[in-house]
């Protein structure tokens, strides 16, 4: 429908809602949710649909040396950068349906609707949906976003090897290869700024009773990797006095941390993801733990002093017990704040439309992070059911799919010149 009598217009959310049963018949599970990895047959079949629907509507199909996947509406003024909206169609080995999806069938559902009631923009938009954003098969994720705001792809993942050991180089020429009548592109162009709608992925939303999160900004992440080591001896024979007990340290300095970083930092995050033991024999102390430390926070510098606490709680607990202690940082990806002028575009579309929203920071990284770093970038969200993500009951109501799809059709519409 064009017009709900409210002078604006309308996505088509009949439309929007059996493009999301179409593309989450790929790679279907049991359960009801997705298996969709990067860069395999099923994520491939899922590129070439999004294609032929495309080129179905009298769109332009192109990609780029990373297998970023382009649909373009042209503008009245083709000088002009594209207006970039999209997100990915990958998933998590157990995920949901609408995690990536929902990003990028919205972004297309602007694009029909544009078409469909002849709308004439004087700039062009074109929907992404960029590789791997899930990480969960190749490392790391958002490949797709990264490699684009660089203008290159790295040389070590060239070498890199799935889950299941197919190698990337060979994973990605095949994906290049199979998309048939879509056009090569150069890595990294300019573009106007770059929108992208996604699920929470969090609980605040739906318990908050609001259908739109406008999202000012993705906290910064660190992963740290935590060595202690101790001596192995006899569980039963070793009185408390001789040990040097790794685990014992590992467990008291947890409890510090766990009690210490987030309960006096609401927005502060700490998680410990995995946990190894060696030689992991059930009547021997333990000679060394290994666990991973999850941390993040909207703000560099309390990020800074996280890391901070953490490694001086680590070093204490290591000492009492007579270990000793190693911390390595893995993974290091600073705080993104998102424009203010972008932000009051969607927050002014948001009144627009009548949709209630809160201003948020997102928890969890998503390719709007790496695209921030080479224009302007921001995020609408949708709620989900109980929260979860990453999870094949993962659910999103059709009111909020249609709430997002019309989010972003009102905002594209004020950056394009609709």
């Amino acid at each position: 429908m064009a017009d709900a009598g409210n002078g604006r217009l309308e996505v088509n959310g009949e439309r929007l809602l059996a493009r999301l049963d179409q593309f989450a018949a790929i790679g279907a599970t049991p359960k009801g949710g997705v298996n969709r990895q990067a860069l395999t047959v099923l994520d491939r079949q899922a590129r070439q649909l999004l294609a032929n629907l495309g080129r179905a509507r009298g769109f332009s199909i192109y990609q780029d040396p990373i297998a970023n996947l382009f649909v373009r509406r042209e503008g009245l003024d083709p000088n002009l950068p594209p207006l970039l909206i999209g997100s990915h169609l990958d998933s998590q080995p157990s995920g949901g349906r609408f995690d990536g999806a929902l990003g990028t069938l919205c972004a297309f559902e602007v694009l029909e609707t544009l078409q469909d009631h002849g709308i004439e923009t004087e700039r062009t938009v074109e929907v992404v949906a960029f590789t791997n954003e899930e990480g969960c098969r190749f490392a790391p994720g958002c490949m797709g976003s990264m490699a684009f705001s660089q203008k290159s792809i790295p040389q070590a993942w060239q070498s890199a090897k799935a889950t299941d050991g197919a190698l990337f180089a060979d994973e990605l020429a095949q994906t290049l290869a199979d998309l048939q009548g879509a056009a090569m592109r150069p890595l990294g162009f300019p573009i106007s700024a770059y929108l992208e709608v996604h699920i929470e992925q969090g609980p605040s939303l739906e318990k908050e009773g609001l259908p739109i999160g406008i999202v000012t900004g993705i906290q910064g992440t660190r992963w740290l990797q935590v060595t202690i080591s101790g001596q192995t001896a006899h569980a039963g024979t070793t009185a408390l006095s001789y040990r040097k007990d790794p685990m014992r340290a590992a467990v008291s300095s947890l409890n510090v941390l766990y009690d210490d970083i987030m309960p006096k930092d609401p927005q502060s995050r700490l998680t410990v993801g995995r946990f190894s033991l060696e030689p992991g024999a059930i009547n021997a102390i333990p000679a060394s733990v290994t666990f991973s430390l999850d941390i993040r926070h909207p703000n560099s510098e309390q990020l800074e002093l996280i890391e901070a606490r953490i490694r001086k709680v680590l070093q204490d607990h290591a000492a009492e017990n007579g270990c000793d202690l190693a911390v390595n940082q893995l993974f290091d990806m600073a705080p993104a704040r998102f424009p203010d002028a972008l932000v009051s575009v969607l927050k002014n579309a948001a009144t627009t439309a009548n949709f209630a929203y809160k201003s948020m920071v997102s928890g969890a990284f998503h390719d709007a992070l790496f695209i921030n770093r080479v224009a302007p970038s921001a995020m609408i969200f949708t709620p989900c059911r109980d929260g979860l993500s990453h999870n094949e009951a993962e659910y999103v109501k059709p009111v909020h799919c249609i709430a997002g799809a019309q989010m972003l059709l009102a905002s594209s519409l004020i950056l394009v010149g609709g």
